[in-house]
């Protein structure tokens, strides 16, 4: 009698030497991209005084460096077809790099806004051109544990952010902030040249400029948009404005993509359940755990009064918990597969997400380190597990594409997280009557951004089992 059962073979498999040295070298320009992005807010209030600045127009340098992003993301794909990945790659490195020389320069505002969008167009290439080169580096089945390499400095770079911006700022110069970059960027630059292949695919579509004028638009002004939303830092017609200019434009592209046949955002990537739900649950998720770096040192600081070292030693535990999860993602989801650590996972972490909300300032150090060092690894392992699901149906010629639209939901994920967190802290602020966010306002918008992140769970649901395993080393025999 033929056993019609399903045995599985589960040996692990070896990340080859390559793979290993090229995710390095790319997670350690992401790290220098994520680091910076969030450094730089800390900065701003000492900034103004010197460029004799309002504080309150200083966000203008963080919104420019997001629609610089958004401008470029969208052709960052067809770009590296047409130059090659290493190529793209370590120019936007360069570019990156120079932009941070001339933000450390600056003498005023504006000019450093011309310098925050010069570095914009370098981070814009950097990120998924950077993926891309480790997804034609690595072999299927070295994925999974390529992309934790990637996502570990993702979550860093937002926890370390405002206690190093903190400690810069406090105790060296504000310039110093950008200058750190340097070394980093030349250092890079050199890896790169030396190990890093110039994999590329062939480039015969012409350049779709109509799509990234439309995508251009559509995205800068939803980012925009969703930058103001909560701030009082426009009025809200203005911010309605942008989201309906952003709301159109993005319909208008979508009308365009239907027609072109190599559009710079591919909607047809959606036809792979894996795909779609990367994009889509990995964007609910996103939108909730990207408003934590946000309101976690807001509410230690301005609710319990904490320092800012004080905040930088809580929230670090956060990152501690990514370094925890990078060696145990391939055993996790080799040993549950893709759909069931998505599911679960995401309900795990929004529960530690929610968790924040019970925070108070008689809560020991020691219980707050638990929460975040726990959730940390949770939120770290289903980055990891999308990272690397967004690819695990799409074909070599379609992985420019892929990287492309997926770097392009991702920015705009975090962008709505963080509005989202303003706008909920805003809103119970203005219920209770207080001018200044307490303990309990803080409570309401941690538990809005852990229902976001737990409705990633269910989404995962719509993928088959055995979706991913030659991915993760896992392979079925039917016997």
């Amino acid at each position: 009698m033929t056993d019609a059962r399903a045995t599985t073979d589960r040996t692990p498999v070896r990340t080859s030497g390559r793979t290993r040295l090229t995710a390095v070298i790319v997670a350690s320009a992401f790290f220098m991209q994520n680091l910076d992005s969030t450094v730089i807010a800390t900065a701003l209030p000492t900034m103004a005084k010197a460029f004799g600045a309002d504080p309150v127009h200083m966000n203008v340098a963080l919104t420019s460096y997001l629609l610089s992003l958004a401008v470029f993301i969208p052709a960052s794909g067809w770009v590296a077809d047409r130059y090659g990945a290493r190529t793209v790659f370590r120019a936007a490195i360069a570019v990156f790099t120079l932009g941070s020389i001339l933000c450390g320069r600056a003498e005023s505002l504006p000019f450093l806004v011309f310098a925050r969008v010069i570095q914009g167009a370098g981070g814009a290439m950097m990120i998924p051109v950077g993926r891309l080169v480790l997804l034609r580096t690595a072999a299927k089945h070295e994925l999974v544990a390529a992309m934790a390499w990637l996502t570990t400095p993702a979550l860093i770079g937002p926890i370390l952010g405002p206690p190093v911006g903190g400690f810069i700022v406090t105790y060296l110069s504000w310039r110093w902030i950008f200058d750190i970059n340097i070394p980093i960027g030349l250092l890079g630059m050199v890896m790169v040249t030396l190990f890093v292949e110039d994999v590329r695919e062939p480039q015969t579509a012409r350049f779709d400029l109509l799509g990234l004028i439309l995508s251009a638009i559509a995205l800068a002004s939803l980012m925009a948009g969703f930058e103001t939303v909560g701030r009082g830092v426009v009025g809200l017609n203005v911010t309605l404005t942008l989201l309906a200019a952003g709301l159109v434009s993005g319909v208008l592209y979508w009308l365009h993509a239907r027609r072109h046949p190599a559009p710079l955002l591919d909607f047809s990537l959606f036809k792979y359940k894996s795909f779609a739900v990367a994009i889509w649950a990995g964007s609910l998720f996103r939108i909730g755990v990207g408003a934590m770096p946000f309101l976690l040192p807001l509410m230690l600081q301005v609710a319990f009064g904490d320092t800012a070292v004080q905040s930088g030693m809580i929230t670090f535990a956060s990152a501690a918990g990514a370094f925890v999860m990078k060696p145990v993602a391939q055993r996790v989801l080799r040993r549950f597969g893709f759909r069931d650590t998505l599911v679960c996972n995401a309900a795990i972490a929004a529960v530690m997400l929610g968790l924040c909300a019970a925070f108070r300032p008689s809560w020991p150090a020691a219980a707050m380190y638990v929460v975040l060092l726990v959730g940390g690894f949770f939120r770290s392992l289903q980055f990891t597990a999308y990272n690397t699901l967004a690819y695990a149906e799409t074909q070599r010629a379609e992985m420019s594409a892929a990287t492309g639209l997926y770097s392009t939901a991702q920015q705009l994920s975090l962008t709505i997280g963080i509005s989202i967190g303003a706008a909920s802290l805003q809103l119970v602020m203005t219920l209770s009557g207080h001018a200044s966010p307490g303990a309990g306002d803080f409570t309401f918008a941690f538990l809005v951004i852990a229902l976001l992140a737990l409705l990633a769970s269910p989404m995962s649901l719509r993928m088959p089992r055995a979706v991913g395993e030659d991915m993760t080393g896992a392979k079925r025999d039917q016997r």
